[in-house]
């Protein structure tokens, strides 16, 4: 009995070794991280006029300065999304130095693959080609009204409805409609 059970304990502790030796490492980020400047951060949030109501998703959040700025300014809650472990821990940290741990959160995980469907704004970092690529998710994902803003990069041929300029950087609106076009 007890050679079985040692013996089963092992076969066990191969299995979860060896499954854990053979997992799909994680992917490469699609982008390398740069921060957003203050005043484009805080140009987005006025932009998609957050208040303390709306619940604000950073994807590719890097260390957390989108959403830790919406809880500090407007009190609204957060949600950073960052492939980055190293940047997880950091955007953490940085939320708790901020006073905002208990109103924003990071997700260490793929942008792609996140559940984005309570956010009332998605704010954006990306490349153009990332946001068209995204763009399908955000519409089925998103309720009507949400708003998204991207820092510099458009979305492939869906036109912003709103654009401005700070710092010398680009700022573009989208608002999701009730039905797509």
């Amino acid at each position: 009995m007890r050679r079985s059970l040692c013996l089963a304990t092992a076969i066990c502790l191969l299995v979860v070794l060896t499954t854990h030796a053979f997992q799909q490492p994680r992917r490469a980020p699609d982008v390398i991280y740069v921060p957003s400047p203050d005043a484009v951060i805080e140009a987005m949030l006025e932009l998609a006029q957050v208040k303390k109501t709306d619940v604000v998703y950073d994807l590719g959040s890097g260390d957390g300065s989108i959403p830790i700025i919406a809880a500090r300014k407007y009190g609204s809650r957060g949600v950073g999304v960052e492939i980055n472990p190293v940047l997880i821990r950091e955007a953490r940290q940085n939320a708790q130095d901020a006073g905002v741990a208990h109103l924003v959160h990071f997700i260490e995980g793929d942008l792609f693959e996140a559940d984005i469907r309570e956010a009332t704004v998605v704010t954006l970092f990306l490349l153009e080609s990332l946001n068209a690529k995204l763009r399908p998710k955000l519409i089925a994902s998103l309720r009507p009204g949400s708003r998204i803003v991207s820092h510099e990069f458009g979305m492939g041929d869906w036109k912003p409805e709103k654009s401005i300029e700070v710092v010398r950087r680009r700022v573009h609106l989208w608002t999701v409609p009730a039905a797509v076009r």
